[in-house]
């Protein structure tokens, strides 16, 4: 239920997101945002550990700002898979990345941990 929670959580955020970054970034409807935290939540599993492996020296070289340049390129690519899912520019895509990245931690910190009685 928890994770049902999140995905819903970070829906959200995508549509806030879009909304501040109006004429730049456009998610068609609630149903869209849904799947866009979807395929990001399982890019964010599966393909960023591979690229965040595979560029560690430019990422060294870079003191971790190329971790942004990763998160655009899945933003992109969430881009290109789904339709009603439209960002202008890679530019944009890191500004998205790092407005909804902040938005995600927010929402995510009001979901109670389950307390153990003791």
């Amino acid at each position: 239920m928890k994770t049902v929670i999140k995905l819903l959580l970070s829906a959200v955020a995508v549509v806030v997101t879009a909304y501040v970054l109006d004429p730049h970034v456009h998610v068609e409807g609630f149903g869209i945002a849904i799947l866009v935290a979807a395929v990001l939540s399982l890019f964010n599993i599966f393909l960023k550990p591979i690229l965040v492996v595979l560029t560690i020296p430019v990422t060294i070289v870079t003191l971790g700002l190329f971790l942004w340049v990763i998160n655009a390129a899945l933003i992109l690519l969430t881009e290109r898979i789904i339709d009603g899912f439209q960002v202008d520019g890679f530019w944009w895509a890191v500004i998205f990345s790092f407005i909804l990245a902040v938005l995600v931690s927010f929402l995510h910190k009001l979901i109670p941990e389950k307390s153990s009685a003791a």
